[in-house]
């Protein structure tokens, strides 16, 4: 189905995007206590903060500039993006390359722009805070608590069907009906391109934030991954707080479908890491670190010892 002529179906709305931003101001209770004292956006997913690998994947995408949508408690996130000259000196000195050009790599890989939240109100008021960085342009939306393998190109592909059709487009994963009612879900029909490189492309009909099982409209739950239309901005200045008392992103991309506005989804079929999930980042580090060249043999030896000597299921470990 093509898609309807509206203001953000123009050759306007389909200017590539230039522009990413990270809301970073959660409190990541979920690894308490660690997270009293580190953001849980720097927890190290083998030796690099999770939130490095999302930098790296917006500009891998071509987004080189970014913002990241702080709170308090969050500095740290700007030091680490930032310069260190006394340890960069350091290493220089006892010429530990290796160690300097990683340091130095973590500062280089993008603009990166600070702001601050101020009071948390929900992923939907996080991104209105990017209005002014963004201007009137499409920009993208990563979280950092999902992390998409290197090998899966799924940003590239969305800002692709976003210069295709204009409007936005969404991040979808299909984690089964008994699960949707985590996350917000979708009612959707074909697109035109419903095979576009490789993950499915659909047209999103409906929104709803976290429905009970047997009202959701669909098994597809969205992801931390959106391209948005600046449109965007004006339907969250006038949205009202919804569930949990939030003003939520799923509630202003329901009106801009409402109001006949393209919005796509693009059905994620590739490797996904929920680094805010204490078991789901166990096992990011655990599956990074196998496959790298430099950990991954010994790791793999010592894991298939470690599973061999598991005890059977329901008994006690000695």
């Amino acid at each position: 189905m093509s898609s309807p002529t509206s203001p953000t179906a123009s050759a306007e709305s389909r200017r590539a995007a230039r522009k990413a931003v990270i809301p970073v101001a959660g409190m990541g209770t979920r690894f308490l206590p660690a997270t009293k004292a580190v953001p849980k956006e720097l927890l190290p997913v083998v030796d690099r903060p999770a939130l490095q690998y999302i930098v790296e994947e917006a500009a891998r995408a071509g987004l080189a500039e970014v913002l990241m949508v702080t709170g308090r408690g969050k500095s740290a996130i700007e030091d680490f993006f930032d310069r260190q000259p006394e340890l960069e000196a350091l290493l220089e000195k006892k010429g530990d390359e290796s160690r300097l050009a990683a340091v130095r790599e973590s500062t280089g890989i993008a603009q990166v722009h600070f702001v601050r939240q101020g009071e948390a109100r929900g992923l939907g008021h996080a991104v209105l805070q990017a209005a002014s960085f963004v201007g009137e342009e499409p920009f993208a939306v990563l979280l950092g608590d999902d992390m998409i393998d290197v090998r899966d190109h799924l940003l590239e592909h969305m800002l692709t069907v976003q210069r295709a059709h204009g409007g936005s487009v969404i991040a979808l994963l299909d984690v089964g009906r008994e699960n949707i009612d985590k996350y917000g879900a979708v009612a959707v029909e074909p697109a035109d391109d419903a095979a576009m490189d490789g993950d499915e492309v659909v047209r999103i009909t409906g929104l709803v934030e976290k429905p009970p099982v047997d009202e959701a409209p669909s098994s597809l739950a969205i992801i931390g991954r959106y391209v948005l239309a600046p449109e965007v901005f004006g339907v969250l200045r006038e949205t009202p707080p919804g569930r949990g008392d939030e003003i939520q992103l799923t509630d202003a991309l329901a009106t801009l479908v409402e109001r006949g506005e393209p919005v796509h989804g693009v059905v994620f079929g590739g490797r996904r890491y929920d680094t805010g999930d204490r078991l789901d980042y166990l096992k990011a580090v655990v599956r990074l670190a196998s496959e790298r060249d430099d950990l991954g043999p010994p790791l793999r030896a010592w894991l298939r010892e470690f599973v061999a000597d598991l005890p059977a299921e329901g008994a006690s470990p000695s």
